[in-house]
Protein backbone atom coordinates (compact mmCIF):
# COMPACT_ATOMS: atom_id res chain seq x y z
CA UNK A 1 0.00 0.00 0.00
CA UNK A 2 1.38 3.39 -0.99
CA UNK A 3 0.50 6.41 1.12
CA UNK A 4 1.23 10.10 0.71
CA UNK A 5 4.34 11.01 2.71
CA UNK A 6 4.74 14.58 1.43
CA UNK A 7 2.71 16.97 -0.67
CA UNK A 8 2.66 20.53 -1.98
CA UNK A 9 -0.57 21.99 -3.36
CA UNK A 10 -0.21 22.93 -7.06
CA UNK A 11 -0.68 26.56 -8.14
CA UNK A 12 -0.91 28.28 -11.54
CA UNK A 13 2.28 29.90 -12.83
CA UNK A 14 2.52 33.41 -11.41
CA UNK A 15 4.87 36.07 -10.11
CA UNK A 16 4.27 35.01 -6.52
CA UNK A 17 5.68 36.62 -3.39
CA UNK A 18 9.33 36.18 -4.40
CA UNK A 19 11.14 35.65 -7.73
CA UNK A 20 10.56 32.21 -9.20
CA UNK A 21 10.88 30.26 -12.45
CA UNK A 22 7.22 29.33 -12.99
CA UNK A 23 6.43 31.71 -15.85
CA UNK A 24 9.66 31.18 -17.79
CA UNK A 25 9.56 27.40 -17.32
CA UNK A 26 12.47 25.11 -18.19
CA UNK A 27 14.42 23.94 -21.24
CA UNK A 28 17.44 21.63 -21.40
CA UNK A 29 17.77 21.87 -17.64
CA UNK A 30 17.62 19.70 -14.58
CA UNK A 31 15.60 20.63 -11.53
CA UNK A 32 16.57 19.31 -8.07
CA UNK A 33 14.13 19.64 -5.18
CA UNK A 34 14.46 18.63 -1.53
CA UNK A 35 11.48 17.64 0.64
CA UNK A 36 11.01 16.01 4.05
CA UNK A 37 8.76 12.95 4.18
CA UNK A 38 6.35 12.33 7.03
CA UNK A 39 6.37 8.53 6.80
CA UNK A 40 8.98 5.90 6.05
CA UNK A 41 8.96 2.83 3.86
CA UNK A 42 11.07 0.52 1.75
CA UNK A 43 9.96 1.87 -1.62
CA UNK A 44 9.23 5.35 -2.90
CA UNK A 45 7.52 6.94 -5.90
CA UNK A 46 6.83 10.52 -6.95
CA UNK A 47 3.81 12.36 -8.27
CA UNK A 48 4.25 15.12 -10.86
CA UNK A 49 1.48 17.64 -11.55
CA UNK A 50 0.91 19.50 -14.83
CA UNK A 51 -2.46 20.78 -13.56
CA UNK A 52 -2.09 24.24 -15.09
CA UNK A 53 -0.16 23.31 -18.23
CA UNK A 54 -1.63 24.09 -21.65
CA UNK A 55 0.52 21.70 -23.72
CA UNK A 56 2.14 18.29 -23.08
CA UNK A 57 5.06 18.22 -20.65
CA UNK A 58 8.06 16.04 -21.49
CA UNK A 59 9.91 14.43 -18.57
CA UNK A 60 13.21 13.12 -19.97
CA UNK A 61 14.18 11.37 -16.75
CA UNK A 62 14.05 11.49 -12.98
CA UNK A 63 15.98 10.26 -9.95
CA UNK A 64 15.35 10.08 -6.23
CA UNK A 65 17.90 9.92 -3.40
CA UNK A 66 18.43 10.67 0.24
CA UNK A 67 19.34 14.31 0.60
CA UNK A 68 22.82 15.51 1.40
CA UNK A 69 23.87 19.10 2.06
CA UNK A 70 22.47 21.73 -0.29
CA UNK A 71 22.06 20.23 -3.77
CA UNK A 72 24.18 17.16 -2.94
CA UNK A 73 22.75 13.70 -2.37
CA UNK A 74 23.88 10.87 -0.13
CA UNK A 75 26.37 8.71 -2.07
CA UNK A 76 24.99 5.27 -2.88
CA UNK A 77 21.36 6.29 -2.44
CA UNK A 78 20.62 7.60 -5.95
CA UNK A 79 17.88 5.66 -7.76
CA UNK A 80 16.67 6.07 -11.33
CA UNK A 81 12.89 6.40 -11.60
CA UNK A 82 10.80 4.94 -14.40
CA UNK A 83 7.30 5.66 -15.65
CA UNK A 84 5.39 2.60 -16.80
CA UNK A 85 8.76 0.96 -17.30
CA UNK A 86 10.10 3.80 -19.48
CA UNK A 87 12.89 6.20 -18.55
CA UNK A 88 10.69 9.24 -19.15
CA UNK A 89 7.10 10.30 -19.61
CA UNK A 90 4.90 12.81 -21.37
CA UNK A 91 2.21 14.36 -19.19
CA UNK A 92 -0.84 15.75 -21.02
CA UNK A 93 -1.98 19.31 -20.43
CA UNK A 94 -3.76 19.56 -17.06
CA UNK A 95 -2.72 16.01 -16.23
CA UNK A 96 -0.41 14.27 -13.79
CA UNK A 97 1.77 11.19 -13.63
CA UNK A 98 3.07 8.84 -10.96
CA UNK A 99 6.42 7.11 -11.26
CA UNK A 100 7.00 3.43 -10.76
CA UNK A 101 8.21 2.50 -7.26
CA UNK A 102 11.94 2.56 -6.59
CA UNK A 103 13.69 0.55 -3.87
CA UNK A 104 14.88 3.13 -1.34
CA UNK A 105 14.47 2.73 2.41
CA UNK A 106 13.37 5.97 4.06
CA UNK A 107 12.76 6.92 7.67
CA UNK A 108 10.01 9.30 8.88
CA UNK A 109 11.14 12.94 8.77
CA UNK A 110 14.05 12.10 6.45
CA UNK A 111 14.83 14.52 3.62
CA UNK A 112 14.57 13.25 0.05
CA UNK A 113 15.97 14.76 -3.14
CA UNK A 114 14.00 14.49 -6.38
CA UNK A 115 15.72 15.46 -9.63
CA UNK A 116 13.91 15.87 -12.95
CA UNK A 117 15.54 16.39 -16.35
CA UNK A 118 13.49 18.61 -18.69
CA UNK A 119 14.99 18.40 -22.18
CA UNK A 120 12.13 20.05 -24.08
CA UNK A 121 10.53 23.47 -23.59
CA UNK A 122 8.06 23.11 -20.73
CA UNK A 123 6.19 26.39 -21.06
CA UNK A 124 4.97 28.00 -17.82
CA UNK A 125 5.29 25.55 -14.95
CA UNK A 126 2.72 24.35 -12.44
CA UNK A 127 4.38 25.09 -9.11
CA UNK A 128 4.03 25.76 -5.39
CA UNK A 129 5.14 29.31 -4.71
CA UNK A 130 6.32 29.22 -1.10
CA UNK A 131 8.53 26.27 -0.27
CA UNK A 132 10.60 27.99 2.45
CA UNK A 133 13.47 25.78 1.38
CA UNK A 134 15.87 25.85 -1.57
CA UNK A 135 15.33 24.16 -4.93
CA UNK A 136 18.09 24.02 -7.52
CA UNK A 137 18.47 24.34 -11.30
CA UNK A 138 21.36 23.36 -13.57
CA UNK A 139 22.01 23.15 -17.30
CA UNK A 140 21.69 19.84 -19.12
CA UNK A 141 21.18 16.36 -17.72
CA UNK A 142 22.22 16.46 -14.05
CA UNK A 143 20.26 13.38 -12.91
CA UNK A 144 23.35 11.55 -11.66
CA UNK A 145 25.08 14.57 -10.09
CA UNK A 146 26.01 13.40 -6.58
CA UNK A 147 27.84 16.44 -5.27
CA UNK A 148 25.40 19.01 -6.63
CA UNK A 149 28.10 21.20 -8.17
CA UNK A 150 26.19 21.48 -11.45
CA UNK A 151 23.21 23.20 -9.84
CA UNK A 152 24.16 26.86 -9.83
CA UNK A 153 20.75 28.55 -9.46
CA UNK A 154 18.34 28.47 -6.51
CA UNK A 155 14.76 29.39 -5.78
CA UNK A 156 12.36 28.92 -2.85
CA UNK A 157 9.53 27.31 -4.82
CA UNK A 158 8.68 23.74 -5.87
CA UNK A 159 7.91 22.92 -9.53
CA UNK A 160 5.78 20.06 -10.91
CA UNK A 161 6.48 17.92 -7.83
CA UNK A 162 3.21 17.50 -5.92
CA UNK A 163 3.72 14.30 -3.98
CA UNK A 164 6.13 11.73 -2.60
CA UNK A 165 4.59 8.39 -1.69
CA UNK A 166 6.01 5.44 0.27
CA UNK A 167 4.86 1.90 0.83
CA UNK A 168 3.61 1.84 4.41
CA UNK A 169 0.82 0.05 6.20
CA UNK A 170 -0.60 2.99 8.14
CA UNK A 171 -3.65 5.22 7.79
CA UNK A 172 -3.21 7.73 10.61
CA UNK A 173 -2.19 10.68 8.44
CA UNK A 174 -3.47 14.20 8.93
CA UNK A 175 -3.73 17.00 6.37
CA UNK A 176 -3.42 20.64 7.43
CA UNK A 177 -5.55 22.67 5.00
CA UNK A 178 -5.16 26.42 4.87
CA UNK A 179 -3.37 29.52 3.66
CA UNK A 180 0.03 31.11 4.45
CA UNK A 181 -0.37 30.27 8.15
CA UNK A 182 -0.28 26.60 7.15
CA UNK A 183 2.18 27.03 4.28
CA UNK A 184 4.69 28.31 6.83
CA UNK A 185 5.12 32.03 6.20
CA UNK A 186 7.11 33.51 9.08
CA UNK A 187 8.96 30.29 9.87
CA UNK A 188 12.73 30.07 9.39
CA UNK A 189 13.49 29.10 5.76
CA UNK A 190 15.37 25.85 5.34
CA UNK A 191 14.77 24.76 8.93
CA UNK A 192 11.47 22.82 8.67
CA UNK A 193 9.77 24.94 11.34
CA UNK A 194 6.24 25.10 9.90
CA UNK A 195 3.47 23.97 12.22
CA UNK A 196 3.04 20.85 10.06
CA UNK A 197 6.68 19.96 10.84
CA UNK A 198 6.17 20.61 14.55
CA UNK A 199 3.00 18.48 14.63
CA UNK A 200 4.74 15.55 12.91
CA UNK A 201 7.63 15.73 15.38
CA UNK A 202 5.30 15.76 18.38
CA UNK A 203 2.87 13.04 17.33
CA UNK A 204 4.81 10.66 15.10
CA UNK A 205 1.98 10.91 12.59
CA UNK A 206 2.41 11.60 8.89
CA UNK A 207 1.41 15.26 8.52
CA UNK A 208 0.72 16.64 5.04
CA UNK A 209 0.85 20.38 4.43
CA UNK A 210 -1.89 21.55 2.04
CA UNK A 211 -1.43 25.27 2.65
CA UNK A 212 -1.14 27.90 -0.06
CA UNK A 213 -0.01 31.40 0.85
CA UNK A 214 -2.80 33.91 0.21
CA UNK A 215 -5.37 31.20 -0.47
CA UNK A 216 -9.06 31.98 -0.06
CA UNK A 217 -11.91 29.71 0.94
CA UNK A 218 -14.46 31.12 -1.52
CA UNK A 219 -12.60 32.81 -4.41
CA UNK A 220 -9.89 31.90 -6.91
CA UNK A 221 -6.79 34.05 -7.27
CA UNK A 222 -4.13 34.33 -9.98
CA UNK A 223 -1.39 34.31 -7.34
CA UNK A 224 -2.96 32.34 -4.54
CA UNK A 225 -4.47 29.31 -6.23
CA UNK A 226 -7.91 27.85 -6.61
CA UNK A 227 -10.45 28.51 -3.88
CA UNK A 228 -10.47 26.14 -0.95
CA UNK A 229 -13.89 24.65 -1.57
CA UNK A 230 -12.73 23.60 -5.06
CA UNK A 231 -9.19 22.37 -4.37
CA UNK A 232 -10.16 20.38 -1.26
CA UNK A 233 -10.81 17.21 -3.26
CA UNK A 234 -7.42 17.27 -4.97
CA UNK A 235 -5.34 18.56 -2.06
CA UNK A 236 -6.94 16.61 0.79
CA UNK A 237 -9.28 13.82 -0.27
CA UNK A 238 -7.03 12.36 -2.97
CA UNK A 239 -4.29 11.40 -0.51
CA UNK A 240 -4.03 7.79 0.64
CA UNK A 241 -3.30 7.02 4.28
CA UNK A 242 -5.16 10.03 5.71
CA UNK A 243 -7.77 9.86 8.48
CA UNK A 244 -8.06 13.51 9.63
CA UNK A 245 -8.01 17.02 8.21
CA UNK A 246 -7.52 20.26 10.17
CA UNK A 247 -9.03 23.35 8.51
CA UNK A 248 -7.59 26.83 9.15
CA UNK A 249 -8.85 28.98 6.29
CA UNK A 250 -10.88 32.16 5.76
CA UNK A 251 -8.76 34.99 7.13
CA UNK A 252 -7.83 36.21 3.64
CA UNK A 253 -11.48 36.16 2.57
CA UNK A 254 -12.17 38.49 5.49
CA UNK A 255 -9.08 40.66 5.42
CA UNK A 256 -8.12 41.23 1.78
CA UNK A 257 -10.78 43.91 1.37
CA UNK A 258 -9.22 45.87 4.25
CA UNK A 259 -5.82 46.44 2.66
CA UNK A 260 -4.50 48.34 -0.34
CA UNK A 261 -1.03 46.81 -0.22
CA UNK A 262 -1.37 44.15 -2.95
CA UNK A 263 -2.96 44.43 -6.41
CA UNK A 264 -3.52 40.71 -6.91
CA UNK A 265 -6.89 40.42 -5.23
CA UNK A 266 -8.56 43.67 -6.29
CA UNK A 267 -11.40 44.27 -6.18
CA UNK A 268 -11.60 42.01 -3.15
CA UNK A 269 -15.09 40.66 -2.43
CA UNK A 270 -16.65 41.84 0.82
CA UNK A 271 -17.99 38.72 2.50
CA UNK A 272 -20.14 38.10 5.53
CA UNK A 273 -19.87 35.40 8.17
CA UNK A 274 -22.76 33.44 6.67
CA UNK A 275 -20.93 32.96 3.38
CA UNK A 276 -17.78 31.75 5.11
CA UNK A 277 -19.74 29.41 7.35
CA UNK A 278 -21.42 27.93 4.26
CA UNK A 279 -17.97 27.38 2.75
CA UNK A 280 -16.75 25.59 5.85
CA UNK A 281 -19.86 23.44 5.86
CA UNK A 282 -19.05 22.41 2.29
CA UNK A 283 -15.61 21.24 3.43
CA UNK A 284 -17.12 19.31 6.35
CA UNK A 285 -19.53 17.54 3.99
CA UNK A 286 -16.74 16.60 1.60
CA UNK A 287 -14.56 15.26 4.40
CA UNK A 288 -17.34 13.24 6.01
CA UNK A 289 -18.35 11.76 2.64
CA UNK A 290 -14.85 10.27 2.47
CA UNK A 291 -14.91 9.08 6.08
CA UNK A 292 -12.41 11.65 7.38
CA UNK A 293 -12.51 13.30 10.78
CA UNK A 294 -12.49 17.06 10.37
CA UNK A 295 -11.17 19.51 12.96
CA UNK A 296 -12.05 23.18 12.74
CA UNK A 297 -9.57 25.80 13.91
CA UNK A 298 -10.60 29.28 14.98
CA UNK A 299 -8.87 32.13 13.15
CA UNK A 300 -5.73 33.57 14.68
CA UNK A 301 -5.85 37.10 16.15
CA UNK A 302 -4.78 39.68 13.54
CA UNK A 303 -5.20 43.08 15.18
CA UNK A 304 -2.67 45.60 13.93
CA UNK A 305 -2.08 43.74 10.65
CA UNK A 306 -2.96 44.95 7.16
CA UNK A 307 -5.99 42.60 7.28
CA UNK A 308 -7.48 44.35 10.31
CA UNK A 309 -10.51 46.63 10.26
CA UNK A 310 -13.85 47.06 12.02
CA UNK A 311 -15.77 44.91 9.55
CA UNK A 312 -13.04 42.21 9.41
CA UNK A 313 -12.95 42.07 13.21
CA UNK A 314 -16.72 41.60 13.43
CA UNK A 315 -16.87 38.90 10.74
CA UNK A 316 -13.93 36.96 12.18
CA UNK A 317 -15.55 36.93 15.63
CA UNK A 318 -18.83 35.67 14.17
CA UNK A 319 -17.06 32.88 12.28
CA UNK A 320 -15.08 31.88 15.38
CA UNK A 321 -18.23 31.80 17.50
CA UNK A 322 -19.82 29.43 15.01
CA UNK A 323 -16.69 27.25 14.91
CA UNK A 324 -16.64 26.96 18.70
CA UNK A 325 -20.34 26.39 19.25
CA UNK A 326 -21.96 24.83 16.18
CA UNK A 327 -21.13 21.21 16.94
CA UNK A 328 -20.66 20.60 13.21
CA UNK A 329 -16.93 19.84 13.43
CA UNK A 330 -15.72 16.55 14.85
CA UNK A 331 -13.34 18.56 17.03
CA UNK A 332 -12.38 22.20 17.50
CA UNK A 333 -8.99 23.69 18.34
CA UNK A 334 -9.30 27.26 19.58
CA UNK A 335 -6.13 28.77 18.14
CA UNK A 336 -7.56 32.27 18.52
CA UNK A 337 -7.58 32.05 22.31
CA UNK A 338 -4.32 30.11 22.55
CA UNK A 339 -2.39 32.58 20.40
CA UNK A 340 -3.99 35.83 21.69
CA UNK A 341 -2.23 38.41 23.81
CA UNK A 342 -4.02 38.32 27.22
CA UNK A 343 -3.74 42.11 27.44
CA UNK A 344 -5.22 42.64 23.96
CA UNK A 345 -7.05 39.52 22.68
CA UNK A 346 -7.36 40.97 19.18
CA UNK A 347 -3.59 40.70 18.74
CA UNK A 348 -1.07 37.88 18.60
CA UNK A 349 1.14 37.43 21.63
CA UNK A 350 4.36 39.34 21.02
CA UNK A 351 6.48 36.26 21.60
CA UNK A 352 4.55 34.38 18.87
CA UNK A 353 4.45 37.22 16.32
CA UNK A 354 6.67 37.03 13.21
CA UNK A 355 6.45 40.81 13.07
CA UNK A 356 3.53 41.58 10.76
CA UNK A 357 0.88 40.92 13.46
CA UNK A 358 -0.61 38.27 11.16
CA UNK A 359 1.82 35.34 10.94
CA UNK A 360 3.42 33.38 13.79
CA UNK A 361 7.14 32.86 14.19
CA UNK A 362 8.78 29.48 14.86
CA UNK A 363 7.66 29.46 18.49
CA UNK A 364 4.12 30.41 17.53
CA UNK A 365 3.91 27.52 15.08
CA UNK A 366 5.14 25.16 17.80
CA UNK A 367 2.32 26.33 20.08
CA UNK A 368 -0.25 25.74 17.31
CA UNK A 369 1.06 22.20 16.82
CA UNK A 370 0.94 21.53 20.54
CA UNK A 371 -2.70 22.60 20.62
CA UNK A 372 -3.69 20.31 17.77
CA UNK A 373 -1.75 17.41 19.26
CA UNK A 374 -3.60 17.85 22.56
CA UNK A 375 -6.95 18.18 20.80
CA UNK A 376 -6.90 14.80 19.06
Amino acid sequence: MFISAWTASPQPPSEGFTPNWSREGFWRQSLRQVVRVGAGGGRVRIRLSHAYGTSPLRIAGATVARAGTGAAVEPGSLRRLTFGGAAGATIPARGQTVSDPAELALQPLESVTVTVHLDAVTGPATFHAQAFTASYRGAGDRLDDIGGEGFGETTESWYFLSGVEVDADREDGVVLFGDSLTDGFGSTPGADRRWSDALAERTGRCVLNAGIGGNLLLNDSAWYGEKGVRRFGRDVLAHAGVEQVVVLLGLNDIGFSETCEQPTYKPAPVLGAGELIAGHRALIRQAHARGLRVTGATLLPFGGSDHWGERAARVSREVDEWTRGSGEWDAVVDLNRIMADPRDPDRLRTEYDFGDHLHPNDRGYEVMAEAVAACR
